[in-house]
């Protein structure tokens, strides 16, 4: 089995993602490794590559359009608005403080769909708040990460109708056939797994009060910005609406996040919320901050592409199967394990299922798993690494916003609580789910 070129392509990856080269180069050098481990000629791995891309363009849209709402949004200043009235309305409730950031931050992954663009508005604000409160801030980062996480893997809603999309249309390109519309009979068990973890930290593990250091400074330009009179105007009634009309195009019978997009793009145009000229920059702003992510789902597309054409699954599905003894119990635990140990390295969930599909789909119907334990599968495996992986945005963000004054350490303070409270209760779940279903 160590000789499978599927296994020694994950391998090549996860070793290059851990030695910090970037995700998509080592995902194009995975897949040429396991090309010609294969005895596929070099020129046409790289074909295969590039003609699997194909795959997730409509969730490469997705991200695009997705991105511009989410700058257009930003630029009306409403996400900012929003974020002050938050800041006065929780002012001394710490707890409530807490729960607040976990809500707002799911609301950015479907409800105004800024993903971690409102971190640098909302935050630091609130950190001199936090400190007079003696709040842990490893509660604030593990509440922050659940509203990054749980709404997409969850509901499909924005992200979660991407994270749901992708997980359909990978299963069904693999050899099993699934509705997306079916997805969340599934990953509410994951959901619930997160809401469970929230509640551990939040309320038993950080809950003691924690002294940090006040610095002058960024106290007093948070405290200003915290206190500052806000109100909402036209444009940000107009901005809201845009948002709204986007979710409610996602959620009807129409169901299209391009079309959403598109129309809470318009409303904010035609409302004057946003004006033409600024059109070159919103779709550049979404490029720039979701172009990235983007790209890597298209490269591993293209990279699933290349390990099915290897004929190595089949090898290694027939072998894992063997020594899995026909136990389902073994045989869920063990991928669930292997996706943490993948996304770990890469650092996106969303990149992660076009990889882990193309090796779980065929192992999973060899063990007699059905199509929503799968998809529980899969995607409890691919969100697994998101929170804990030092190279995520899930835990990237909330340091970014928590370590304003120095005090809040990215390892220790967001990456390792997220991992502990987060992915113990998905794993646990995961594999009681997927025994279940």
């Amino acid at each position: 089995m160590l000789t499978n070129p599927v296994v020694l392509s994950v391998i090549v990856m996860i070793v290059l993602c851990l030695f910090k080269l970037n995700v998509i180069l080592s995902l194009i050098v995975a897949a040429l490794v396991g090309g010609v481990l294969a005895g596929i000629p070099l020129g046409e791995t790289m074909g295969l590559l590039i003609g699997g891309m194909g795959g997730n363009s409509s969730t490469a849209l997705s991200y695009i359009l997705l991105g511009a709402l989410a700058a257009a949004l930003h630029k009306t200043g409403i996400a900012e608005v929003l974020a002050k009235l938050i800041v006065k309305w929780v002012k001394g409730k710490g707890i409530i403080l807490i729960m607040v950031l976990a809500v707002v931050s799911s609301f950015s992954q479907n409800l105004i769909p800024v993903h971690i663009a409102f971190i640098p508005i909302l935050i630091p604000p609130l950190v001199a708040v936090m400190n007079r409160l003696k709040i842990d801030r490893r509660a604030a980062a593990s509440a922050i990460t659940f509203g990054l996480k749980a709404p997409y893997v969850a509901l499909p809603i924005g992200y979660g109708w991407i994270f749901h999309g992708i997980i359909s249309s990978q299963m069904n390109e693999n050899g099993m056939a699934i509705a997306q519309s079916d997805i969340w009979k599934a990953m509410w068990i994951p959901g619930f797994a997160m809401v469970i973890g929230l509640i551990v930290a939040v309320f038993i593990t950080y809950r003691k009060p924690r002294e940090y250091q006040e610095l002058e400074v960024a106290h007093e330009e948070a405290s200003a910005a915290a206190t500052e009179e806000v109100k909402m105007t036209g444009k940000h009634w107009v901005a809201l609406v845009g948002a709204l009309s986007a979710l409610a195009v996602q959620v009807s019978p129409l169901g299209s996040l391009h079309i959403g997009a598109i129309l809470g793009l318009t409303i904010m145009l035609v409302g004057g919320a946003i004006k033409w000229q600024d059109i070159d920059d919103m779709i550049n702003s979404g490029i720039g901050m979701m172009g990235f992510i983007a790209f890597v789902m298209l490269v591993a597309a293209g990279y699933g592409a290349v390990i099915r054409e290897t004929g190595g699954v089949e090898t290694l599905v027939a072998a894992v199967s063997s020594m899995m003894g026909g136990s389902k119990l073994i045989a869920a635990t063990v991928m669930i394990l292997l996706g943490l140990v993948i996304t770990m390295g890469i650092g996106t969930s969303f990149g992660t299922i076009p990889i882990i599909a193309a090796i779980y789909v065929p192992l999973a119907a060899s063990m007699g798993f059905s199509p929503l334990a799968t998809a529980l599968l899969v995607g409890t495996a691919a969100a697994l690494g998101d929170a804990g992986s030092p190279a995520s945005d899930s835990t990237l963000g909330p340091t970014a916003g928590l370590n304003i004054d120095g005090q809040h350490d990215h390892i220790w303070d967001t990456c390792v609580p997220t991992f502990l409270h987060y992915n113990i209760p998905l794993v646990i779940l995961g594999v009681i789910g997927a025994m279940l279903l």
